[in-house]
């Protein structure tokens, strides 16, 4: 697959830094990053659902179930799992066994899920608590700013990968990406919309979401940007899988076509 950016040799352990946002949280509590361990397995709503193999229909019915829905991650091929109220979850049989036994203890726990990544390649990352991190096989460059980040207890709010190497990390004072060239991007988008609030990165195209507007690069969904153009929600959080899409606001409120 073409990267969407022309990276240099030493991408993977070069990253390229820029911007500076005006959120004004408090820095976190949780400073230290968490590596995948081996999670107790625990009994959640989840467990006793109906199993409906890995049709995304499973992730549709259970927003449906549950009437409410603040954050997926939805892959082509590789599992869909859906995030509503403080940790509650539900996922079909396709993602992978660790991911689901990370969630599954992070729900005993009683921490809130705040975000969740998966890739097609079944790379995952998620972001819990006081910005508690767990990932598995992410880009090296990756796992080096976030633990940089992290031990300097810096607020990360959102951060999206793909299985080309390619990443973007997105805390309350500033922006980093694997690639000058996505830097730029980004920066000419916050000239142009404000705040760099979030970002999508697939294989093969990436979507940022900015106060006051949005950037589309590559292969993104037409359906997708028509609906961001209608929508009143302040879009927060963004997920594409092919021509499937999800955004949602920090309130919960939601649109999907998947």
């Amino acid at each position: 697959m073409k990267k969407l950016f022309i990276l240099s040799l030493s991408a993977l352990t070069l990253f390229s830094c820029g911007g500076s946002t005006n959120n004004q949280n408090s820095p976190a509590e949780k400073t230290e990053a968490k590596t995948p361990g081996n999670p107790a397995p625990n009994q959640n709503q989840n467990d006793d659902d109906d199993d409906e193999g890995c049709d995304r229909a499973f992730v549709r019915n259970s927003i449906k179930k549950f009437g409410e829905c603040r954050n997926v991650a939805i892959t082509k091929s590789n599992g869909d799992l859906m995030l509503y109220g403080q940790n509650g979850w539900a996922a079909n049989e396709c993602c992978p066994s660790g991911l689901v036994e990370t969630i599954k203890k992070l729900n005993n726990d009683g921490e809130f899920i705040d975000d969740v990544q998966l890739t097609e390649n079944g790379a995952w990352l998620v972001i819990y608590g006081d910005n508690g991190l767990v990932w598995n096989n992410i880009p090296s460059s990756l796992e080096q700013k976030i633990r940089e980040y992290n031990n300097k207890g810096e607020v990360i709010n959102s951060i999206t990968f793909n299985d080309e190497g390619e990443w973007i990390v997105i805390t309350d004072e500033r922006y980093c990406t694997s690639d000058g060239d996505a830097t730029d991007w980004l920066s000419n988008g916050e000239k142009q919309y404000g705040e760099l609030w979030a970002a999508c990165l697939t294989d093969d195209g990436m979507v940022a979401v900015y106060e006051k507007g949005y950037q589309f690069l590559g292969n993104v969904p037409s359906s997708l940007k028509s609906s961001l153009q209608k929508t009143d929600l302040n879009v927060y959080r963004l997920k594409i899988a092919g021509d499937a899409w999800f955004f949602a606001d920090k309130d919960g409120s939601y649109e999907y076509d998947m």
